[in-house]
């Protein structure tokens, strides 16, 4: 752990190992399980069903998961989720074992996997503000290591470690998953307790506090900006995800080990994205940077449709990995420092769910797209889309947006505090997009 997370407030270093834990399982299962899901069948449809099942969750339940963040205690929703999505892998884990593993029985999974996250993912959101004290400095920090590590983890390490262990047996990298979410959740456990947001305890109709959350954000031409990128990435991402390893193993000629240093390519860029987060938005300004990064997606995907060989497509999907990288450090950090305590569980949840519902769409259109036509298709279509959202949302996030909001954020009496940056320079963060 570095000097500059010792620096963060006390609590801080126990989350980012339980993320840390929790992400090299997830890095594993993320390898393994659409090797798993290909070696019972080879079809894209079928394959994008397993792929669409874990986002269906955020359709279904997300604006109302949300306001149950509000209301609910954040540090034990985080736990609690952990510890059922342990106990909820020994099921495949079992059949496996046993032989009798379906691509429906994945799916099952993949939807109970994705609502356990619905729940830890939108409460260690809005916890994390809470921790910290809201400082915008210290959000930007802690969401480049938690981002960071999670990269290192997810894509760097644990997929050829999932690739590895599925040569043990179908039922290990499953395995390897629930003992870590079983250690997340005793490291969450273990985490201080924070005061509940002012106005959490008021018990409105659920359904009218879920719809003040989700209008508060789209009400909210920045807000909606931040959430629109995701949403549309995620038809994007997701369709590209769905064919990558049938690209992978048709056109590019690599096998299961290969695949997973495929993703390791992603990771690595990644990570190198959230570690050169924050120096972006102080070059840059924080809006023209989450433009920039979002262009380079885009880019990046397209040269991953072109990729003749191996080296090109994981030198493209290094590039694409760190613009994701330095989005989703910038992007959360600016949404935490500027939306209301009590509202954080509510806004989270709906930029989520936008996102998230986005995805099973991606899915089946790559599906559709690589059984119709070819399985580079999906690859151009996601590069164009990302291309034309860059261009569209460009103005909703510009600098002097983003100024304005952080000024309304601080303190009464107090100055603004950019992201990346000390009290407000006059003048400061280039031209507004």
């Amino acid at each position: 752990m570095t000097s500059e997370i010792r620096k963060l407030p006390t609590g801080f270093g126990r989350l980012w190992t339980a993320q840390t834990v929790s992400s090299l399982g997830d890095g594993v299962t993320h390898a393994a399980l659409p090797l798993l899901a290909l070696t019972l069948t080879r079809d894209p449809m079928a394959l994008a069903a397993v792929t669409a099942a874990g986002t269906l969750p955020w359709l279904l339940f997300g604006v109302v998961g949300g306001a149950l963040m509000d209301r609910w205690d954040r540090r034990r929703t985080m736990w609690v989720a952990d510890s059922a999505r342990a106990l909820l892998l020994a099921i495949p884990a079992a059949a496996a074992a046993l032989d009798v593993l379906s691509i429906a029985l994945l799916a099952a999974v993949a939807f109970l996997l994705g609502l356990g996250g619905l729940f830890f993912d939108t409460a260690a959101t809005a916890y994390l503000p809470d921790l910290l004290g809201r400082d915008p400095v210290h959000l930007e920090r802690a969401n480049s290591r938690l981002r960071g590590a999670q990269t290192a983890m997810s894509g760097f390490a644990g997929p050829p470690a999932g690739s590895a262990l599925l040569a043990l047996g179908r039922a290990v990298p499953l395995v390897a998953d629930a003992v870590s979410f079983a250690l997340s959740a005793l490291l969450v456990r273990s985490l201080p307790a924070v005061p509940r947001p002012a106005g959490g305890v008021v018990r409105a109709s659920l359904l009218r506090e879920a719809r003040e959350g989700a209008s508060y954000v789209f009400r909210d031409r920045l807000l909606l900006g931040l959430a629109l990128r995701p949403a549309v990435g995620n038809v994007a991402f997701l369709a590209v995800e769905t064919v990558l390893a049938l690209f992978a193993h048709d056109r590019l000629g690599i096998g299961s080990f290969g695949f997973g240093l495929l993703l390791t390519a992603e990771a690595t860029g990644g990570l190198l994205g959230a570690g050169t987060a924050s120096f972006l938005g102080r070059r840059l300004g924080t809006g023209t940077a989450l433009t920039c990064t979002a262009a380079v997606e885009g880019l990046a995907v397209l040269g991953l449709a072109a990729a003749p060989n191996p080296y090109v497509a994981g030198f493209a999907l290094a590039v694409c990995g760190a613009g994701m990288g330095a989005t989703m450090v910038l992007a959360p950090s600016l949404r935490q420092a500027i939306v209301p305590a009590r509202l954080m569980g509510r806004v989270s949840s709906t930029s989520r769910m936008l996102a998230m519902c986005a995805a099973p769409f991606g899915a089946f259109a790559g599906g559709w797209l690589a059984t119709a036509y070819d399985v580079r298709t999906p690859l151009y279509a996601a590069a164009g889309l990302l291309l034309t959202m860059t261009a569209l949302t460009a103005t909703m996030t510009g600098n002097r947006r983003v100024e304005a909001a952080l000024r309304g954020a601080a303190p009464a009496g107090g100055p603004a505090r950019p992201l990346s940056e000390g009290p407000v320079r006059e003048g400061a963060t280039g031209s507004s997009s």
